[in-house]
């Protein structure tokens, strides 16, 4: 009997313990094309452009949320290359989905918009 309570426990522990949950945003290759950023020497922006486009397309497909910031950098992206209504877009799509950053948000619109 106490062999049976000792392994019961150890079951219950090992299955307590499963981490193995979804993330919350979708990421695909947000990283990728945030380190093609700081080493823009590697990628022209109208790749990483096209990289972070491809991540919104797939979270769409996999009905999920992008990460935090991806759309804020997608507009600083259009902004770059002198394309003010996606940029724009872009900036309001992440204040929509995280409303915790319309400030910044705000910050960087008027940044890019007097620039």
């Amino acid at each position: 009997m106490k062999k049976i309570i000792i392994l019961a426990l150890v079951f219950m522990t090992l299955t307590g313990c499963k981490t193995t949950k979804e993330p919350i945003y979708y990421y695909g290759e947000y990283n990728t094309a945030l380190y093609a950023y700081f080493k823009a020497d590697q990628v022209t922006i109208e790749e990483q452009i096209s990289m972070l486009e491809q991540v919104v397309t797939d979270a769409a497909n996999q009905s999920k949320t992008v990460a935090p910031g991806l759309h804020a950098h997608l507009g600083m992206l259009y902004f770059e290359t002198g394309d003010t209504v996606l940029g724009t877009t872009h900036f309001e799509t992440e204040k929509s989905l995280f409303p915790e950053s319309i400030q910044y948000i705000d910050f960087l619109l008027l940044s890019a918009k007097g620039s």
